[in-house]
């Protein structure tokens, strides 16, 4: 391991060991990972491994926590179709400023920025912060094929987004996974594993995961499960802001995850999701 990713690695293990608003597996949530998912990419029920919903159990009750309220405020803001350009309301302008104020403020957060200053990367001011959070996350631009701006690096990531219809792009959050499912939006189609990637584990927190969306079908995504929107927010813009590679790998708790993020013009989030390597045991 480079000595950058042992840097970050301790790092996140220090914001994994202050997210308060985790939920506990078993406890405050429950999946069931049920088969593995097919390699077609065809949403057709013979590639259907999962004849039941991925979650069987919410403790709703965490959803009022205020990070929490203020993502789900956030979710459908979106246009979920590339090629539709984003009209942004006053409103969601203000709610977009009403999570990165809360955010800001959780353990977790703190941790990322008190670390990007050290390095120079962000600006010691909390507002002058949270203005460089807006940038990278919520600015809009133009995803490939199209000439207006339809995307941002939070609707692709968080909320998810469909090309041409049939194929679900981004769409690595398991609130808003949690919700549309709830709402009969998703067909949880089983779980992903390949040769080299360790078997899922239902009281782990990252699950790579086949399913679809309205229409469209995701034939692999990767996601964490039971974190916070404070944790993914801190994880994914210290990768961000602080590797010039699109992968780094970084060791917490029982991970050994790569963290895949890819940059839009050097200035915004184009994606970016765990690939969960293996299971370690934590030192």
């Amino acid at each position: 391991m480079i000595e950058s990713d042992r840097e970050l690695s301790a790092i996140v293990q220090e914001i994994w060991d202050n997210d308060v608003n985790r939920l506990k597996p078993g406890k405050d949530y429950r999946i069931s990972l049920q088969g593995k998912a097919g390699d077609s990419m065809g949403d057709n029920e013979s590639n259907d491994r999962a004849g039941l919903p991925l979650f069987t159990f919410v403790d709703e009750n965490i959803f009022k926590k205020e990070t929490f309220l203020a993502f789900i405020s956030l979710l459908d803001n979106y246009e979920s179709d590339t090629g539709e350009p984003e009209i942004v309301t006053p409103e969601e302008v203000a709610e977009n400023h009403r999570f990165l104020d809360a955010i800001i403020q959780t353990p977790a957060m703190k941790i990322a920025h008190k670390h990007l200053v050290e390095k120079q990367l962000s600006p010691q001011d909390d507002t002058e912060f949270k203005e460089q959070l807006y940038r990278i996350w919520f600015e809009l631009y133009a995803r490939r094929g199209s000439s207006r701006p339809d995307s941002s690096g939070f609707e692709h990531v968080f909320v998810g987004e469909t090309r041409g219809g049939r194929t679900v792009i981004g769409f690595h959050n398991w609130i808003q996974l949690y919700i549309q499912e709830k709402l009969g939006h998703i067909d949880y189609k089983g779980y992903s594993v390949t040769a080299n990637s360790p078997q899922p584990d239902e009281n782990k927190h990252i699950l790579a995961l086949q399913f679809s969306w309205k229409n469209g079908i995701k034939p692999k995504g990767s996601i964490f499960i039971g974190v916070s929107p404070e944790f993914e927010f801190a994880l994914y813009t210290l990768s961000f802001l602080t590797s010039p590679n699109e992968r780094v790998k970084v060791q917490f708790s029982f991970y050994d995850v790569e963290i895949v993020c890819h940059h839009y013009n050097q200035k915004h989030i184009g994606t970016t999701f765990p690939v969960l390597l293996r299971y370690r045991n934590p030192q």
